[in-house]
């Protein structure tokens, strides 16, 4: 019997700051069914069909990715499970020889029906957006969202027994920081973890002045500490979170501060965008078209592998967030992913 051959370890991609990229964030759509006032305006215009990437062409980018040593992707929007045939490209996805896992960020408003396929799919991790807990506060912020809706998809999500499920919560100043307990206990009583995220200042709004809605997350640990305890914990996702647990509980609180806190030191991952962006850092412009390089060169894995290598050269040490209105990226988070 000859000897058996096995496939050679990728080499790492590593940016010019030492840090290995291991983790990637890929927007399947510019489309969402909400319209949440710090992620678009409310008449957002989307990218024709043509103009972002095919589920063929993200599947590619996918297995080279992992084919270079990413080891953790996360399917984002707008909202992903609002695009067509979602689910086989989850399947392929997963299904990837060397990926540890396959997880998705969903505003929650498929879940009811979707959540036992989404798993089935192999996706093991969902995080799930909720700002609010009262109806018309919730419609608010989302403009179009039905909050029990939502609610009955994570009760769905529940049942489907992913290995972990997450609330993201962005806390606004006068507009939902009088929530913070009611959804920590949310996350409490249904034993599933959450997440309080900082403002980012992505994409031009009209709708509130960031400076002045910015609730910090030293303010919101403060206001949690007022009823439950935190225990620093050493724990880790592979995102950006810092993470607490609270005694007694399944639940963990993990706090996402680019103003207060920067994580960029030690930042692991890098974005597509819906158009085919290669976005190296989600606070600045840096990015390679990996459009382009598909559409002109098809089937050729070796320039896409090496334009990738290369793109790792241009990676920012770190961003450069400001909540000064004149400093604000243009591109809306829709379009960045999450």
């Amino acid at each position: 019997m000859g000897a058996e051959t096995t496939k050679p370890a990728p080499e790492a991609l590593v940016d010019r700051f030492g840090r290995r990229i291991n983790y990637l964030r890929i927007s399947v759509t510019d489309r969402c069914d909400f319209r949440c006032v710090y992620c678009m305006e409310p008449n957002q215009r989307f990218f024709p069909g043509d103009q972002i990437l095919s589920l063929a062409e993200v599947a590619q980018v996918a297995q080279t990715f992992v084919d270079l040593g990413v080891r953790k992707i996360r399917l984002t929007g707008g909202e992903p499970l609002v695009r067509r045939n979602i689910l086989p490209l989850m399947r392929s996805i997963a299904s990837l020889p060397g990926l540890g896992e396959l997880v998705i960020t969903t505003n929650g408003s498929q879940l009811e029906e979707m959540a036992q396929q989404i798993r089935a799919a192999g996706v093991k991790r969902i995080n799930i957006s909720l700002d609010s807990l009262q109806p018309e506060r919730f419609r608010h912020i989302t403009r179009k969202g039905n909050l029990g809706r939502v609610l009955r998809g994570i009760d769905a999500a529940v049942a489907a027994r992913f290995e972990r499920i997450k609330l993201n919560a962005v806390i606004l100043k006068h507009r939902n920081h009088d929530e913070i307990l009611d959804l920590v206990q949310l996350a409490v009583d249904k034993g599933i973890n959450i997440s309080f995220i900082e403002e980012m200042p992505v994409g031009q709004i009209a709708e509130h002045d960031r400076a002045e809605s910015f609730y910090s997350s030293d303010c919101i640990r403060t206001d949690i500490q007022s009823r439950f305890e935190l225990v620093p914990t050493t724990e880790t996702t592979g995102g950006p979170a810092r993470y607490f647990r609270i005694p007694g509980t399944e639940t963990r609180v993990g706090f996402i501060s680019p103003h207060s806190h920067t994580f960029c030191a030690d930042c692991n991952r890098v974005r597509v965008t819906a158009e085919g962006r290669l976005l190296l850092c989600l606070g600045q412009e840096h990015s390679l078209d990996l459009r382009r390089i598909l559409r002109e060169h098809p089937g050729d894995q070796v320039k896409l592998d090496q334009a990738i290598r290369d793109a790792m050269q241009i990676k920012p040490e770190g961003h450069e967030f400001d909540l000064r209105a004149d400093s604000v990226l243009v591109r809306h988070m829709n379009v960045t992913g999450g």
